[in-house]
């Protein structure tokens, strides 16, 4: 009666461990690559980047919030509907 399990060759075993070991070394050296380029990455303290929206916010007027900046002119505001007058209709 022939044996219900084969044996294989330990050559298959260590070949697909050997790839493995190199597709691990190859992600941990592209994960190394990316956390140097964040450490070049050039950095602000959280102070000067809050003073710098602060001082955009208050020196950049924004349509939407009248209550701040007063009422908008029609033809300065970019969220107003649109006059129909002056376009035409192609058909």
């Amino acid at each position: 009666m022939p044996a219900p399990y084969e044996i294989r060759a330990g050559g298959d075993v260590r070949n697909k461990k050997q790839s493995m070991a190199d597709l691990k070394l190859r992600r941990l050296n592209e994960l190394n690559s990316r956390l140097k380029e964040d450490l070049e990455r050039p950095r602000i303290k959280v102070s000067e980047a809050s003073m710098s929206l602060i001082q955009y916010c208050q020196n950049t007027r924004d349509f939407m919030v009248p209550s701040l900046w007063g009422q908008v002119d029609k033809r300065e505001d970019p969220y107003a509907p649109q006059q129909p007058n002056g376009c035409c209709t192609v058909m």
